[in-house]
């Protein structure tokens, strides 16, 4: 090889590597946080320990801190792995729809699914959320108000809100935001084998945001 020249294969092989490295510290990174849930199904974070959490991720209690500060940063990585999902998923269900009951229709429906297919998140998000440690509690409390904030934009699009001002779509945002919350701590306390009780938790869930709609007609900004 010429003095000065870039040996390709050589550099091919490192890259290769780091990648393989940096898939290694990922999927180990995953196991923690997958882990962590599998033992939260009916606990909180501040009970359980990092001894335990390495025992079930299959890894030695040392490996922990080359993917987490601390437990704390363990319970943030499952809010945001948690969230995450949801936002998108409910941002997608908000596109191209023509009127408020289609929206009010596919939020639910989209909720629905998201808890019943994560449900071990949800639980998590609804006991951290008051139960949890401050730097949880604060995660998930920033996440809650990206949601609003991202609801907020949405709702200024339609007719008859964009005369509305940010604070006015901004509360009703939260209050639509409190409502499907609601709507999740019902389906995470309820048997998922009860498809009659989630149609009713579906059709109160669907009720409830058509009743705070209703209050926009009527509405007017303050100057």
């Amino acid at each position: 090889m010429s003095r000065g020249k870039v040996d390709v294969r050589t550099l091919n092989v490192v890259t290769a590597e780091q990648t393989t490295r940096q898939e290694r510290k990922q999927r180990t990174r995953q196991a923690l946080v997958d882990a962590a849930l599998r033992l939260l199904t009916d606990r909180n974070l501040a009970s359980l320990s990092l001894r335990e959490v390495t025992k079930e991720a299959g890894i030695v209690p040392t490996a922990f801190y080359r993917h987490f500060a601390s437990m704390d940063d363990l319970g943030i990585a499952l809010v945001d792995e948690s969230m995450r999902t949801l936002r998108r998923m409910v941002r997608e269900a908000r596109k191209n729809r023509s009127s408020s009951e289609d929206v009010i229709r596919s939020s639910v429906q989209t909720l629905y699914s998201q808890v019943r297919t994560n449900e071990d998140h949800f639980r998590f998000l609804m006991r951290e959320r008051y139960a949890g440690t401050g730097r949880v509690r604060a995660a998930i409390a920033t996440e809650l108000r990206l949601f609003a904030s991202e609801l907020a934009v949405d709702l200024g699009r339609f007719d008859e809100m964009r005369a509305w001002s940010a604070e006015d779509l901004r509360m009703m945002a939260d209050l639509i935001v409190t409502a499907m919350l609601g709507t999740v701590m019902e389906l995470v306390d309820v048997d998922t084998a009860d498809r009659e009780a989630d149609m009713e938790i579906i059709r109160q869930a669907r009720k409830r945001l058509r009743l705070i709609v209703i209050g926009v007609a009527g509405w007017r900004s303050e100057a």
